[in-house]
């Protein structure tokens, strides 16, 4: 019941537009009762008939409510013409009414659908961007779009449209069910005969299709996981001449998603030709008793007859899709399971109570006794000490998997020491918000992230209240600004998804000078230069030394040419620092730094570009 209940909270904000939506399904169903009714007077003033006078209190109080309503508005013993003439203009006036309602419902009905999905779907997504960065190592892209866009419609659907036709059907079922007893007791509950099978049917298919419809829903994230992965990667498939591999693996896939969807449709369409066979069987049994209590007991006139058999027409589409409820609601109850498992992964990197704002002030940065580990029992980092005073460059080398990305990302708070601290001038980083923390770190990777925008959105990214004249002063200094001018509309040119538009060298320097613009105290540089050409590296290299003046930083190195100026060098191996020191002393003592060293220069000669790098 708690699983429902928190479906429900989503209308909480709008019960004021879902009462209103509900007042006009109780005036569409009452109406769309009384115009049906409206026959029995139609076809007596027809036939020149006069009513049966049966003694029942629900008929006599039927007749009344006809006769009081047609006298407000007809002469009651006008002739045969003039009455038929009122009753049709009457009944005219009746469907223009339940009509203008059933517009009101509908239209209000997509509002709070509308307004579901957003409150919804922003819900996620502002969950999402808190969740720590580990949930987005271990979960697809495909799986969290599928849950923002196919399992919130889902949501939606069952949360607004369902509920609301729910209670559009009941009140339609009470209206129609109640004018049926006014016209014949017996007649109604031989009506209702069929509807206990039409309920039964669907109890055996509710734990199949709940199950089938979850496995259709992960398919379908499952898809959106190989789109997304291979087109991101288009150029590595093309390289690679693998179009035949991906066609191969995505219509497996695709394959699955067809014969899983099929059949969990098929198991769902039996409720229509099951449920219309029973109606078919409901019509056929009134036909032959109601005609017993016209001809023969003569207990009710001909044109109530047949008012009863319209209505218990209309009755059954209500009922029909009431029967098949549990089975259209079960994708829905699928997505919100998908949904709700995103919405309960708590997030452990938050700001903790009273947490202070960090100023930026430039101070001492520490790691004390720091360990850290992915899964558990498997460190990835183990008892790192480190002091590295304001303004020091610190470059971290090491065999591939030894940390040194992991020791950078602690700083950030992208994940939490398993054991130790880290602190600025002291104090925990911990205590500090997150927020305020990550404002003042800077960090220039060697994958470039560039958002499909203007040139100017992507350096001020982070800093939207920046002007275009800091905008421009950061492109200058990180040696942007000429190549930027000859864009086809300069700083307000899209550069493409990932910087497509943009050469590596080019998006290097877009995001050197998005650091610059925010001016960080304290910056985090995983050496970028490796895949560039020499004229590219240069300019770059140029910029690289712009951004380290006077700042605090911490440099993965891929290429060990780059951090011969650095202020101390930090050698990792398998989570450990297990050397430390100035590029001459580490050389000189002949440990793994001299081992890595070797091995990447043994054939070459330093190329100027390299020698140049990270001087301050």
């Amino acid at each position: 019941m708690r699983f429902y209940a928190r479906i429900l909270a989503y209308l909480g904000p709008y019960l004021g537009t879902l009462a209103a939506a509900v007042a006009a399904s109780l005036a569409f169903a009452a109406l769309d009762a009384f115009s049906l009714v409206m026959l029995i007077p139609f076809l007596r003033a027809l036939f020149s008939e006069a009513p049966v006078a049966t003694g029942a209190s629900g008929e006599a109080a039927l007749e009344g409510v006809i006769r009081a309503t047609l006298a407000l508005f007809v002469d009651l013993d006008a002739s045969p013409e003039r009455l038929l003439a009122a009753i049709i203009v009457f009944i005219l006036i009746v469907f223009i009414l339940k009509n203008l309602f059933d517009f009101l419902q509908n239209y209000l009905v997509v509002r709070i659908e509308q307004a579901v999905t957003r409150d919804l779907r922003n819900q996620l997504y502002d969950h999402l961007l808190d969740l720590d960065l580990a949930f987005f190592i271990r979960t697809k892209v495909g799986q969290i779009v599928s849950r923002l866009t196919t399992d919130v419609e889902q949501l939606r659907t069952l949360v607004t449209r369902h509920i609301t036709k729910l209670i559009a059907s009941f009140l339609q079922i009470l209206a129609t069910t109640l004018t049926l007893v006014a016209i014949s007791l017996r007649l109604t509950l031989v009506a209702f005969v069929v509807l206990p099978a039409m309920f039964a049917m669907w109890g055996r298919l509710l734990r199949k299709l709940r199950k089938a419809d979850r496995r259709v829903l992960d398919l379908a994230g499952e898809m959106s996981s190989r789109i997304q992965e291979s087109m991101s990667a288009v150029r590595l498939v093309k390289v690679s001449a693998a179009e035949e591999h991906e066609r191969t693996r995505f219509r497996a896939l695709s394959r699955s998603y067809f014969s899983t969807f099929v059949r969990t449709e098929a198991l769902r369409a039996l409720a229509g030709p099951i449920t219309e066979m029973l109606g078919a069987l409901g019509t056929v049994v009134i036909l032959w008793y109601g005609s017993r209590l016209v001809l023969t007991e003569q207990s009710i006139d001909a044109a109530a007859f047949l008012a009863f058999l319209a209505l218990s027409m209309k009755l059954y589409q209500p009922v029909k899709w009431l029967s098949k409820l549990p089975s259209l609601v079960q994708p829905g109850l699928a997505a919100t399971d998908r949904i709700f498992e995103f919405l309960d992964t708590h997030y452990a990197i938050r700001d903790a109570e009273g947490a202070l704002e960090w100023s930026g002030a430039a101070q001492e940065v520490a790691y004390e006794s720091v360990s850290f580990e992915y899964r558990r029992g498997e460190p990835v980092l183990r008892d790192i000490d480190l002091r590295v005073a304001s303004g020091t460059v610190v470059a971290l080398v090491g065999p591939s998997g030894a940390g040194k990305t992991t020791l950078v990302d602690l700083l950030a708070r992208l994940y939490d020491p398993t054991a130790g601290r880290i602190t600025i001038a002291g104090r925990d980083i911990r205590s500090f918000t997150v927020r305020s923390l990550r404002r003042n770190l800077g960090i220039v990777t060697q994958d470039t992230v560039l958002f499909h925008d203007t040139v100017r959105a992507n350096i001020a990214y982070g800093r939207a209240e920046a002007t275009a004249e800091e905008v421009v002063r950061a492109a200058k200094a990180a040696y942007a600004h000429e190549f930027i001018e000859l864009l086809p509309q300069g700083y307000d040119t899209a550069v493409g998804e990932r910087g497509t538009e943009l050469s590596g060298g080019q998006r290097q320097r877009i995001a050197i000078a998005r650091a610059l613009l925010r001016n960080p105290p304290i910056l985090i540089f995983d050496e970028a230069t490796s895949a560039l050409d020499t004229e590219a590296e240069l300019l770059v290299q140029r910029a690289i030394e712009t951004l380290l003046a006077g700042r605090t930083v911490f440099v993965i190195a891929h290429r060990l040419s780059t951090v011969r100026r650095a202020d101390v060098i930090l050698v990792l191996d398998k989570g450990r620092i297990v050397e430390r020191g100035r590029h001459d002393q580490l050389l000189a003592a002949g440990g793994l730094y001299r081992r890595l060293y070797e091995m990447q220069f043994a054939a070459e000669k330093p190329a100027p570009a390299e020698t140049a790098a990270l001087s301050r």
